[in-house]
């Protein structure tokens, strides 16, 4: 029976599996350095933009489309953001946040509306998107090469953290509490989960392996937390990318939007005759996709205080590579946003520990690529394993 139920569950646990290992393996290999406070800070800032990016490539994914501009967009709007703060320098953070976002919005609306309303493919309007918006981002800083952003404010959303509450000189203290609530916060969804699962007698997991699952989950929620707590507490950039985390998961697993966008992506043309308007959910996905982009531009831009002609490269495959990992389906209509931030974990972690282990970077690129092999074969056995 156990047998039965991991093997039901194994696209679920595979990739959890290969986070815990690969952490385990960078720790031993870098003498602790790995699992440090000052390094998990790091490689959690590190994540931040790609995670971003790939919630919304989960979408993008499950409906069988594609979107391989997402990288010069987050590099072209994040450099109008800096030209933005070095003229403007008086301009507010937020409005500056606002004009990204609906320039993302914007570029979107375009690259949807040739996919979905007059039937280009996605590939070809996307990687025209990357053609044109490469070159943008090289028009923008031509002039000086690398924009230098000098508000603090701005910079502080890659680099800063939450102000704590308190004069505790050891701990973060509002981190600690904040990892309390969201452990609270993650049981109870847990919960509410299952017990709609069990209205509809789709549950396949015992409770006993429920009662472990959940005191793992919140053993690791506290143990970062304490991580994150023992250096500067929770960033900017994390407690965005909590809250576009939280939207997602909402989102597609709570809404019409999300049912319709699982629909389309299972079968389009049922999805069609039961009324649902595919065409409608490709725009607004791939409008979703690059104002998530211009995010993850903002964010980038803040962290190395700057923006670059180089920013943005290969930005689109650590999306891509995320979502698949994280058990988003080669075939469309499956695809969770929790396996896509582990996904993007596992991408920022082989980085991060490959860089502390002095590892050359042609070696990185050859590894990655054997873990999206790796992953995308693990997706199509345990399908095979299910049927």
């Amino acid at each position: 029976m156990n047998i039965q139920i991991i093997k039901k569950n194994i696209r679920g646990i595979g990739m959890y599996l290969v986070l815990f290992v690969l952490m385990i393996f960078f720790t031993i290999t870098t003498g602790g350095i790995f699992m440090s406070a000052r390094n998990l800070s790091n490689l959690f800032d590190q994540t931040g933009y790609i995670a971003v990016m790939a919630c919304a490539m989960t979408l993008v994914l499950i409906i069988l489309q594609i979107d391989l501009s997402v990288g010069y967009v987050a590099g072209f709007t994040g450099a109008i953001a800096a030209t933005l703060m070095m003229r403007f320098a008086n301009l507010p953070v937020v409005a500056v946040i606002l004009i990204i976002l609906a320039i993302g919005a914007a570029i979107g609306s375009y690259q949807g509306f040739v996919i979905a309303k007059l039937g280009v493919p996605a590939f070809v309007v996307t990687l025209a998107g990357q053609f044109l918006f490469r070159g943008a981002l090289l028009r923008v800083t031509e002039g000086t090469g690398t924009i230098i952003v000098k508000s603090n404010a701005f910079n502080a959303l890659g680099n800063g953290f939450l102000p704590d509450i308190g004069n505790n000189q050891k701990f973060h203290l509002l981190t600690l509490i904040f990892g309390v609530v969201l452990t609270v916060l993650f049981i109870v969804s847990q919960i509410r989960e299952r017990n709609q699962k069990k209205k509809y007698n789709l549950i396949d997991v015992p409770f006993d392996m429920f009662i472990i699952k959940c005191m793992l989950f919140s053993f690791l929620i506290l143990f970062f937390t304490y991580k994150l707590a023992m250096y500067n507490g929770i960033s900017w950039t994390v407690a965005i990318v909590l809250v576009v985390i939280a939207i997602f998961h909402f989102v597609t697993t709570n809404t019409v939007f999300g049912r319709y966008i699982y629909a389309v992506g299972g079968n389009r043309e049922a999805a069609e005759l039961s009324g649902i308007n595919s065409s409608n959910i490709i725009f607004f996905t791939m409008m979703i996709s690059s104002v998530c982009a211009s995010l993850a531009g903002i964010l980038y831009t803040a962290r190395l205080q700057s923006a670059t002609p180089s920013a943005g490269v290969s930005f689109e495959l650590d999306a891509i590579a995320s979502a698949y990992i994280g058990g988003t389906a080669t075939t469309g209509g499956v695809g969770k946003i929790t396996g896509t931030i582990i996904g993007a974990l596992v991408i920022s972690s082989l980085a991060n520990g490959m860089n502390l282990m002095n590892v050359g970077q042609s070696y990185q690129y050859m590894v990655r690529g054997l873990v999206l092999v790796a992953a995308v074969l693990f997706d199509v056995r345990s399908r095979r394993i299910k049927a």
